[in-house]
């Protein structure tokens, strides 16, 4: 989930003699209950049959379900590839008190295709979206890459903008990883909304794999290191400065919450590049050597879409 933002999975606290909160409290089970994203991969993994040879993955052997240290929740998980597709992956997260939607779909090497992002979070009668086709390279600095992904796809983005609205503050960091039709958004419960998320959802998604249909094999070894060392930043930068990691972490605990991001969410970290973290990012070098645990160290924030109805940047950095 990759936005300036915290997840808890703790409900409210409810006394037993007060019926009014016990009734409020009861009332937003039910809203996070009655939403469900299965429908959302479901299309996915039938749409992407449509268009190219889906096989499951290797990770599918080790990854499917992980029961939550609650002893109740349940963790399912799917993974797929295709001949460009190096990894097609979701994880999907419901109890009485969230739900949670993770998928990504990340092209091989050859392929400098955008990476499909949707993560979606409801907890109580909240819900925390953000779903993109991340670039794989730095739309501000890479013009051409920006004119030949998101210019016919700047429409789709400005009709989703106006339903749903930019969520507000969203870091200087993590922007660059987005691209400029990223719908980043939070709103109440309600089925006109989550109506309007899943047309979302299947728009981006079809607007993908047309992409990814088009997309013409690299063969410049120069072109494809690049392509890969990119991919290889992006996982660096999720696998580190994620806030789902603390939902991972509180559902099953620090050491499996790590292997599932390395292992499953993230795959390809410790496969496609040898690079570290602060290779990439040595700005979050402590005087120690650690990691700075900060999500942000340049400190700005963006409260407003910073991209206008053309895809150009207007946020000022």
């Amino acid at each position: 989930m990759e936005c300036s933002l915290r997840l808890t999975t703790s409900p409210p606290t409810t006394s037993i003699t007060d019926t009014r909160r016990s009734r409020n409290y009861k009332s937003r089970t039910l809203q996070v209950s009655a939403v469900s994203y299965r429908e959302f991969i479901n299309f996915a993994i039938e749409e992407t049959k449509s268009h190219t040879v889906l096989v499951p993955s290797p990770l599918q052997e080790k990854y499917r379900s992980v029961i939550a240290l609650d002893g109740e929740t349940e963790l399912q998980m799917v993974s797929f590839q295709a001949p460009k597709i190096r990894l097609l992956r979701s994880l999907s997260i419901e109890n009485e008190r969230m739900q949670v939607f993770d998928f990504g779909v990340f092209p091989k090497p050859e392929f400098d295709v955008p990476i499909f992002c949707a993560n979606f979070f409801t907890a109580a009668s909240m819900n925390i979206i953000v779903l993109d086709l991340n670039p794989l390279h730095d739309v501000t600095m890479r013009r051409d890459y920006k004119e030949k992904y998101y210019k016919s796809l700047m429409p789709l983005a400005v009709k989703y903008a106006e339903l749903l609205p930019w969520g507000g503050k969203l870091t200087s960091e993590s922007l660059k990883f987005f691209s400029p039709m990223v719908i980043w958004t939070k709103f109440t419960s309600s089925q006109y909304k989550h109506d309007i998320l899943y047309s979302a959802f299947v728009d981006y998604y079809k607007a993908w794999l047309k992409l990814i249909d088009h997309a013409v094999e690299e063969t410049d070894v120069t072109k494809i290191m690049s392509n890969r060392e990119a991919q290889h930043r992006y996982l660096t930068w999720r696998t580190e400065k994620d806030p789902g990691h603390n939902v991972l972490k509180k559902l099953v605990g620090e050491m499996l919450a790590k292997e599932l991001l390395r292992e499953f969410l993230f795959h390809g970290i410790d496969e496609l590049e040898s690079k570290t973290f602060l290779d990439y990012f040595p700005e979050y070098c402590c005087e120690d050597g650690n990691i700075n645990e900060k999500r942000s160290i340049i400190g700005k924030s963006f409260e407003n879409r910073p991209w206008d109805n053309e895809g150009e940047f207007i946020g000022g950095i």
